[in-house]
């Protein structure tokens, strides 16, 4: 079984936006493949968003509430990049037995 500083923060969050961590050793399992997709697909969001941010900025016909809304999801995809990043890390220093490449 998994120790608990092997647990893997998946990319989604439970009521009251609490993290939500997989205690499994199969790395091949039905959830641990989820994660990595949808962790994928949140990848993906983020390099359309920074696409789209780049060409938003460098357009003085964006309005203010074009804007605004790249902004929250630009946030959005922040937030749920930095999970991603937080997991990954996590997974690397647990099976890196030097630990973490700072």
């Amino acid at each position: 079984m998994t120790t608990p500083n092997e647990l893997r923060l998946l990319p989604w969050s439970g009521p009251g936006d609490k993290p939500c961590y997989l205690s499994s050793d199969d790395s091949d399992g039905y959830m641990a493949r989820l994660a990595d997709s949808i962790e994928a697909g949140q990848l993906s969001t983020a390099v359309a968003l920074l696409e789209e941010a780049a060409e938003a900025v460098g357009n003085q016909d964006t309005t203010l509430d074009e804007m605004r809304c790249l902004v929250k999801e630009l946030t959005g995809a922040l937030r749920d990049i930095l999970r991603v990043a937080t997991s990954r890390g996590h997974l690397l220093a647990t099976s890196d037995p030097r630990g973490p490449a700072y």
